[in-house]
């Protein structure tokens, strides 16, 4: 499948909102329960991009939205600022497709050129396509929940992946630079 990444813009936000709620109300990746609206996606994209972090689209030939991907905080405290967490959802057309590792591989290329140095998924619902692509994609095993989520009639896993971003964890970073500056302290 022929695609274009792009960073995402707020006249996105149509599309990434119904790729959303249609991954809420029939999938495990996410554990909500009720999808958000397109108010409530557009102040999610504004916090990630508004701290510098990717935000991407990926658009078939035709320029129709078929999936998004998306570095964020893993948790705020500090210390995790060299660690950042990837989210990736696609439309049901684009599953199987290549459309998850390409926006995978352009989130991981963006966020080591910010200067990131561990990236980390967090996997719902132990999906065998998500373990598959970010595996393909140099991330191995770093734990797991069992019985995290109860969603759809069932309990969930979740699946941790990491993945060393430039130097990883083999030198000091520039505490200056992005993502260093993220918080003063």
């Amino acid at each position: 499948m022929t695609i274009t990444i792009r960073a995402a813009t707020l006249a996105d936000i149509l599309a990434v909102t119904a790729i959303y709620r249609h991954s809420v109300l029939t999938g495990t990746a996410s554990y909500e329960i009720a999808a958000p609206d397109e108010a409530e996606m557009a102040a999610r994209m504004e916090a990630i991009t508004s701290q510098s972090y990717p935000y991407l689209i990926a658009e078939d030939k035709d320029g129709s939205l078929i999936g998004y991907a998306y570095g964020s905080a893993f948790r705020a405290r500090p210390a995790y600022r060299w660690l950042v967490e990837d989210s990736i959802y696609l439309s049901p057309a684009a599953q199987g497709k290549g459309v998850g590792k390409a926006l995978l591989a352009s989130l991981i290329e963006q966020c080591t050129a910010l200067g990131f140095r561990q990236m980390i998924a967090v996997i719902g619902g132990a999906s065998p396509a998500s373990i598959g692509v970010h595996g393909s994609l140099g991330f191995t095993h770093a734990g797991g929940i069992t019985g995290s989520g109860f969603k759809h009639g069932g309990w969930l896993d979740t699946v941790f992946m990491q993945r060393a971003l430039g130097d990883g964890n083999t030198s000091i970073p520039d505490e200056k630079a992005y993502p260093g500056s993220l918080f003063k302290g």
